[in-house]
This record gives structure tokens, sequence and C-alpha cells, in this order.
């Protein structure tokens, strides 16, 4: 069942954004040839903890690290570790916060200098798509329409949704529903209406949408390990236009 959120709800999710906000515009400094993955975890869990918030992601399903660190063909789930960033590389960081009750949740795919034109194409492509969506989660379409919005323009830019992994509901809890797919007819499934809080996450690859799991049971990569790219917004419904809660990232 999808929970509406009240006005109360909403403001506490926007203070929790804010704080996901301001962690983001922090590690983006950091993000550069030479640091380590673990590295970037540790600054984001400190900086998180230092706002009396909580990184929601650490221990949630059993995940280790704070944050989700995804790098090239590595779509997301990535477990920090002590990986190097390269220059030519592109890194995905999908973080949650929790404060004072209240989950958000955003992702950023970062170009680690010298990216090569198809997977820059591919990295703008992909926060593009992230913005239809947002365009079509309007009071009175349906949640398909978000879905349609990022597969059409993804597809017309010649790269590949991930099906099997989608967008969710968020605020209460780490994960909610409804689950939002970022690919599908439009027209479909609940009407949106507000108080509907959503986590939209397209993930394009430059090759196939097929992906399998790592070993370590978390990181999910791309079947033919070409790049991928991922970026996600939370966003509140309301009478207007989508509020995007996590803008300024």
């Amino acid at each position: 069942m999808i929970q509406l959120k009240s006005a109360e709800q909403i403001e506490g999710i926007r203070k929790s954004s804010r704080i996901l906000v301001e962690t983001f515009q922090f590690i983006k400094e950091l993000i550069k040839a030479g640091i380590k993955a673990i590295e970037i975890d540790r600054e984001a869990e400190e900086f998180i903890r230092s706002k009396k918030a909580m990184p929601s992601f650490k221990g949630f399903r059993g995940f280790p690290g704070s944050v989700c660190i995804s790098i090239d063909e590595e779509i997301v789930h990535g477990i920090p570790d002590s990986r190097e960033l390269k220059k030519g590389q592109i890194v995905g960081i999908d973080i949650g916060v929790k404060y004072d009750g209240f989950f958000s949740d955003a992702a950023y795919t970062f170009m680690i200098s010298d990216v090569n034109p198809q997977i820059e194409k591919l990295v703008r492509t992909t926060r593009e798509s992230l913005y239809k969506g947002i365009e079509a989660a309007h009071y009175g379409n349906r949640l398909t329409d978000i879905s349609n919005a990022i597969q059409s323009h993804a597809e017309a830019n010649d790269f590949h949704v991930v099906r099997d992994l989608v967008g969710h509901g968020v605020g209460l809890d780490v994960w909610e529903l409804p689950q939002v797919p970022n690919y599908g007819t439009a027209g479909k499934g609940p009407k949106l209406q507000p108080g509907i809080v959503l986590a939209i996450e397209p993930m394009l690859n430059i090759g196939t949408h097929a992906i399998e799991t790592q070993e370590d049971g978390w990181t999910v990569v791309t079947k033919d390990r070409k790049p991928s790219a991922h970026f996600e917004h939370t966003i509140a419904i309301t009478n207007d236009e989508a509020e995007i809660l996590t803008e300024g990232i």
C-alpha cells in the first residue's frame, strides 16, 4: 500500500533531504583521481553524523558501508573498498540519510576527468532522463508516465534502461511502495496524488540492459561489463509540479 505523507511528514523528509544535499556538496570536493572509495565512505559518514543524522544504508539488510560507491560497469550497490579512483572513470555515489525518523535518498554519477565522449553522453543522458521522469511526476498522471518518460529519453539517445532495478517510495523507511520502474507503457499504475514521496532513479547502460550480481551479494554490474550511470532524487508529489526535495546536488 502506498502511504501518503502529511505536510508535517514531508517537512521532516525535507529536513533529511537538506542534510543529504549538504553531504553531496561536501564529498564533491573529495571525488578525484587518487582517493579511495573507503575514504569517501568514511568522510560521508562522519559528515552525516556531524549533522545529528545517520547514514541509512549502513547495516540495511546487512550492507556494510555508509554509502554505495559503484565504478564504471558497476550499476548500483557497490561496497566501498580500498580501490583508488582513476582518470577516465565514472563513479556513482548513492546516499541515504535518516534524520529524526525521516528518510531521504539520492544518487549522482561523477566523472573523473578525461572521460571519453560516449561515456560523457551516457552520464548526461541519465541525468536528463531523471528530470524527464520528474516532469511526468505530477498530480493526475499515473506511475508509469514517469517510467515511460525515462525510457523514451534514454532510448532516443541510444542507451538501454536497466529493467531489473527500480525506484521506490521513501520517507518513513529506506524503501517503501510503490516500485517505480524506469521503463514501460505510459498511463498504467496508480494515480499520482499529493502526499506521495518517491525516489526516482534511472540507471542507463551503454550496452545491453542485462545485469548480474557479484559474489559479494551486493554489487550489481552490467552483464557485458560496459559502463552504467545512475542518478536519483527524492521528490514529493504536490498539487502542482513535483517538489525535488534533494535539489542542489
